[in-house]
Formats: structure tokens, sequence, C-alpha cells
């Protein structure tokens, strides 16, 4: 077996290069995505260097464009993990005026979730809820965060000004993608049970960068 082939590539230009690479394997493929959803599909499996996404991320009608919208107009983001917190390019967020928040350490939302005997996540979606600016909910992690959101969109007047969800996992994971899916809540799921918490800061940020 001959050894693979080493490309010499400059560390600014890797990015760059990583994408010619997407896009070329994409043709090959014969998978042809929207003009407006590609730079999410494609950051998306830049992250993860996993094709299914190019087939499984699913978005309502003109979610790019009302994300983005939300973006430019100051909405803040509210993710699920400390993880999807460090991947979002806040500097970037905060040009529109916007912030990025995750509450899942804080010691009162660790209290009234044992209190409630619930999951911390389900605690942080009421937060949020509570929040007087637009939120975008970014989720990578926990399904009972997309759960408390669907519960709370139908039992109340309050609905997420737009959703990403794509938890990882098994138990739930798919059944509450499904979920947010059956709602008229702007939103960018991956059906099945991949995600993570990389993928939702990765969804941000291809935005991000579009603006």
């Amino acid at each position: 077996m001959e050894p693979l082939k080493i490309e010499y590539v400059l560390p600014g230009e890797i990015e760059k290069r990583s994408f010619e690479i997407i896009g070329q394997e994409l043709l090959q493929r014969n998978i042809h995505i929207p003009k407006e959803e590609e730079a999410i599909v494609k950051r998306a499996i830049h992250t993860s260097a996993d094709f299914d996404y190019a087939d499984t991320l699913c978005f309502s009608k003109g979610a790019v464009p009302i994300l983005k919208e939300l973006i430019k107009n100051g909405a803040d983001i509210v993710t699920d993990t400390n993880m999807a917190l460090a991947g979002i390019n806040k500097k970037a967020l905060a040009a529109f005026g916007g912030e990025a928040h995750c509450f899942m350490a804080e010691e009162e939302v660790a209290f009234l979730a044992k209190q409630k005997n619930t999951t911390r996540a389900s605690v942080c979606m009421e937060q949020a809820a509570a929040m007087e600016k637009p939120v975008i909910f970014a989720i990578g992690n926990a399904p009972t965060a997309l759960i408390k959101l669907y519960e709370m969109s139908k039992e109340t007047s309050w609905k997420p000004a737009f959703i990403i969800g794509v938890p990882v996992g098994f138990v739930n994971v798919e059944s509450s993608k499904e979920l947010i899916r059956s709602t008229d809540i702007p939103h960018i799921i991956n059906r099945g049970r991949k995600g993570g918490s990389n993928i939702a800061a990765a969804i941000v940020n291809a935005i991000l960068y579009q603006l």
C-alpha cells in the first residue's frame, strides 16, 4: 500500500483548502445543496468530517434569512453546554449587539433542577425564556432542552425566536428533534442521532461569517 500524498499547505490556507475538498467531494457524490444553506452544511461537514450532514440537516421555511436577521438585530444566543458557548465567535456576535450565554454551571440552576426533579437543561430553558431580548437557542447536547422548549411554546404564549437543535446521543434525541420539526418555530434541526455542541457552534458561526 502506497503512503497517502501529503499536501504542504500554509496554516492560514488550511481552512480554505478544506472547504475546497468538501466542495469537490459533494460534487463527486452528486449532492447539490440549496445556495442559502450551503455555508451551514459545509461548515458542519468541516467540523465533523461527516458528509451525512448534507442529507440530515433540516431547515424550516426561510430559516437562514430569519436567523441572519435575528443576529443582525442583536438577538442573544443561549447554549446548553459551555463547549458550544466556547465555540461560538462571540466577538463577531458582539459586533451586532448580541451576547452568548450558558447557564448550565450556575448554582441556582443546579438547585432548582434538584428541587423540581428535572434536568439543569430544562431549568436553563426556563431562565432563557425570561430574557427580554429575542433568543436563539443552540442546543447540541440535551434533548430535554428541546422538549422543554416545545412544552413552553405549547403551554404559554412565549415562543423561541429560533432553535438550532442538534443534540447527539441515544435517549430521546431523535424524538425531541421531531417535536421541534412539528412546530412553526423557525429552526435548523439535524435528523437522527448525530450532532453535538461543536455542530451547534459551527451552525452559528457559519451565519456569523456570512454577515
